[in-house]
């Protein structure tokens, strides 16, 4: 991760050490190690050989037993030779005296060998080498080492004499020099103090838990394999954009660079690509906010600058000037700059914090009916209106009801009524209209003054942009008034626009449309 998307990661409370991918690694892996689990299976697998084998050991012993108790010397040795070389055992016979009797090594060839590590190929030790690590993880107890003892009497067998004690079969195994077991079976013959022991190499045990190991290594291997491709593959799929979007978003975050552009994942049709577009959507319109206040800051230090000026003209030339006339009209047009300077920064200061207040406003249900008849009201009986005449149209029962907040709402009606009265006519008449269409509630402000032409439709709306009558007086209006209205309209979700008058008269229709209260 670029260091300036790490320090922006670590002032977040993220620690570098828990990426995504090493997360995503980590879950996947988590999967794969629970897989290998498998292996304590395994080791059940070989006890469950080891019993199967303890019994067959058993039953052969107690057979075998049971048949030389009846057979005389030369029948005892014929059986234990076919016996040890049909089933692979070595069989020897004791005597009450714990002497050897018989041998099936002695009296056969050899049914089994015991096989010498070193004589094998490296790959053997390689196994053996698995198998006691293997025996390690899983905990298998340890099993202690065979060797064909020198004596040859059964003094050198614990497991006849706990057999004779007993008068039961005792089972044990050893481990070869190959690391494979060996199955030891001792067992009373008769009531005479003979006793059989059987022994069997029983390589087949470990080889077949070296197959299921293998298989099981190469499963988890391969899935292990497949895992982590498929990890660093998501990671990179998901990470990768990510960093773009933080290093993007770092960059704007600092502001060091004013054209930094967001990667909007167009491919990305997921919701890595929502996020992306989104926060391209959310740093565009970031630009253009602070673009717009860097705009607004300009043209609020130029308007206050002219009054400024003007009032620093007049107050200077007021010290140098002695007639009684002039100095009138010099403290007059200083009177007129200070009140242009406190209409100028009521404005601006109502502008600047519009957005602010109407995010916390809760919207209530609105009559604008109502609303527009008492703002009609109002300001007949303040005579703001001059000659013109305000009348007001609807067809009666329809819902008129909005969601929103009215003092602002009122506060765009005045507006967009003042407008109308500075452009209208000596004794014009003003006509405000409301209608209900679909889900939208219209409201229409008309004059009969010059109207605005189209190409200045949209530039009418922007703040201190001002298209007065050349009659009015100097100061009245700020050039914000509008530009409020539209910035109202727009946080209720409505709009605000102007068009040509519906009839084709000359003038001006200004036209809020609002949705319809839904209660």
């Amino acid at each position: 991760m670029p260091a300036l998307a790490r320090r922006a990661a670590v002032r977040l409370g993220m620690p570098w050490g828990v990426s995504l991918t090493i997360r995503i690694l980590a879950v996947n892996v988590i999967a794969i190690a629970l897989l290998a689990g498998s292996l304590f299976y395994i080791d059940s697998y070989r006890r469950e050989l080891l019993d199967e084998r303890y019994r067959l050991a058993k039953a052969e012993a107690e057979i075998t037993a049971d048949a030389l108790v009846h057979a005389n010397a030369r029948e005892t040795r014929a059986l234990i030779a076919r016996i040890g070389t049909e089933q692979k055992l070595r069989l020897r016979l004791f005597n009450a005296k714990g002497a050897l009797v018989a041998d099936s090594f002695a009296l056969a060839p050899a049914s089994y060998r015991l096989i010498d590590p070193a004589s094998e190929p490296w790959l053997q030790d390689a196994a053996r080498v698995l198998d006691q690590a293997m025996d390690n993880v899983v905990g298998a107890e340890l099993i202690p080492d065979y060797h064909d003892p020198a004596d040859a009497s059964a003094r050198a067998w614990p497991e006849i004499a706990t057999a004779l004690a007993t008068r039961r079969t005792e089972i044990n195994h050893q481990a070869a020099p190959d690391r494979t077991p060996v199955i030891i079976a001792a067992t009373p013959v008769g009531t005479n103090g003979s006793a059989l022991l059987i022994t069997r190499n029983a390589r087949d045990i470990t080889e077949n838990v070296r197959m299921a190991r293998q298989t099981l290594a190469f499963v988890v291997g391969g899935a292990f394999a497949v895992s982590i491709f498929l990890s660093l593959f998501l990671a990179r799929t998901i990470v990768e954009p990510l960093r773009k979007l933080v290093r993007a978003a770092v960059r704007v975050r600092l502001g060091r660079d004013r054209s930094v552009i967001v990667p909007r994942l167009p491919d990305r049709r997921d919701e890595i690509g929502l996020l992306a577009r989104a926060i391209s959507d959310m740093s565009g319109a970031l630009s253009q906010r602070i673009d717009a206040v860097e705009s607004f800051a300009a043209d609020v230090a130029h308007e206050l600058k002219n009054p400024l000026t003007s009032l620093r003209s007049a107050l200077e030339s007021l010290e140098r000037v002695e007639q009684p006339d002039l100095r009138a009209q010099l403290i007059g047009i200083a009177k007129d700059d200070v009140r242009r300077l406190d209409f100028l920064i009521s404005e601006i200061a109502d502008a600047s914090r519009i957005d602010a207040q109407l995010s916390r406003t809760t919207f209530e249900p609105v009559d604008m009916a109502r609303l527009v008849h008492a703002l009609v009201g109002e300001r007949d009986q303040r005579g703001v209106n001059g000659s013109s005449v305000i009348a007001i149209a609807y067809q009666e029962g329809d819902d008129l009801v909005v969601p929103g907040d009215a003092p602002r709402l009122e506060r765009v009606l005045q507006n967009l009524i003042d407008n109308a009265v500075s452009f209208s006519k000596e004794g014009g008449a003003i006509e405000v209209t409301l209608a209900r269409e679909g889900k939208r509630v219209v409201i229409a402000v008309a004059d009969h003054g010059p109207g605005v032409p189209e190409g200045a439709r949209e530039r009418i709306f922007e703040r201190f942009h001002s298209l007065r009558p050349a009659r009015e007086e100097f100061g009245k209006h700020s050039g914000l008034g509008l530009g409020i209205a539209r910035t109202i309209a727009e946080a209720h979700f409505g709009t605000l626009v102007t068009t040509d008058r519906t009839d084709g008269a000359p003038g001006a229709r200004f036209v809020l449309s609002l949705p319809a209260w839904q209660g």
